[in-house]
């Protein structure tokens, strides 16, 4: 699983009616650089009429450690909503690009589907640029797209 955000439990307990009870583990891929798109950011936060946080995310640029604790903390957060919901999980903070990430993981642990739990994106997800549709173009397996907290499924 390749989540954006940190997990909550609301979106535990949609994963958890996705499974029929099965001996599933979750694997869960946080990427550590989720907002080094500067001009993305900024566009997205634009086009959900958020305005300040598309000006603060134009002066604030995080450092690199303050990137990977942020990433370590979502992956926590992520395990333990999880878990909480009776889910089996596990999971690890990605450098680089997120999409080959979770690919890499689905293909050492012999997964046979994938999920991505994004924000909706308007840009991305309208061009079907969006994570789970690249995710689906480099996979033999299917990958279902969630938008976080709403249980939404996404277009891909």
């Amino acid at each position: 699983m390749l989540a954006e955000v940190p997990l909550t439990a609301a979106d535990a307990t949609h994963l958890s009616s996705l499974v029929d009870g099965g001996d599933s583990t979750y694997t869960v891929v946080i990427p550590e650089d989720r907002h080094t798109n500067v001009l993305g950011e900024f566009l997205h936060h634009l086009s959900l009429l958020e305005f300040s946080e598309a000006v603060q995310g134009l002066s604030h640029r995080p450092t690199e450690e303050e990137v990977r604790i942020s990433a370590d903390q979502a992956l926590q957060g992520s395990l333990e909503a999880l878990i909480g919901a009776g889910l089996r999980a596990d999971g690890f903070t990605a450098r680089g690009n997120a999409v080959e990430a979770m690919v890499n993981a689905v293909r050492e642990r012999g997964a046979h589907q994938a999920v991505v739990i994004t924000r909706p994106h308007a840009v991305a997800d309208t061009l079907h640029r969006d994570w789970a549709n690249r995710a689906q173009e480099k996979l033999g397996v299917p990958v279902l797209h969630l938008y976080a907290g709403s249980g939404f499924i996404g277009d891909s």
